[in-house]
């Protein structure tokens, strides 16, 4: 990536930051888990009909994520990123792009985005507990051409906390010990 590409990311063009906001009815702990342990990324990640097949996190400043989505008609879809920055419980930033299985970053179009959706965005996810036992997460996908691709991040990552809400409502395994 050039400096340029790296300055447009760090600061993207009005239009192009995905923001999403949500309220989770679960301790800022159990949503910071569901975002950073593997087995529990697996259980909600993904638009709904969506799996997560494959989830590996190195998370540390410098460290990778890398997992595959699959479509419910049988389409993997590889993902991956390099943590920047981890606040335990507070914050996560991270790059994002598509992969192929190994992690090498591939274009968008490789999985039916417009030509111009770049090879890496930015990920901020921060964790605020406005009161005892429930989490605002706020969500900012930075770098996101507006239109098309805009919208489906949006339904995407709609779908995916709408899965991370009912998990942490759902599943004992994000319920406190």
């Amino acid at each position: 990536m050039s400096p340029n590409d790296r300055e447009a990311l760090e600061t993207p063009l009005p239009g192009m930051v995905l923001v999403i906001e949500r309220e989770l009815d679960a301790p800022r702990e159990r949503v910071w888990m569901a975002w950073t342990v593997p087995d529990l990324v697996m259980r909600w990640w993904g638009p709904k009909g969506y799996t997560i097949p494959f989830c590996r996190i190195s998370l540390r400043v410098g460290g990778s994520i890398l997992f595959c989505m699959r479509s419910p008609e049988g389409k993997d879809y590889w993902g991956t990123g390099f943590y920047r920055e981890i606040v335990p419980y507070e914050r996560i930033v991270a790059t994002d792009s598509f992969a192929d299985e190994k992690g090498n970053i591939v274009p968008g179009t490789v999985y039916g985005t417009s030509p111009d959706f770049p090879l890496e965005l930015l990920l901020t996810v921060t964790f605020e507990e406005p009161q005892k036992g429930k989490t605002k997460l706020t969500l900012s996908h930075a770098g996101m051409p507006p239109g098309k691709d805009m919208e489906g991040a949006r339904e995407g990552w709609n779908q995916s906390l709408d899965k991370l809400a009912a998990a942490l409502a759902g599943d004992p395994l994000f319920k406190a010990s």
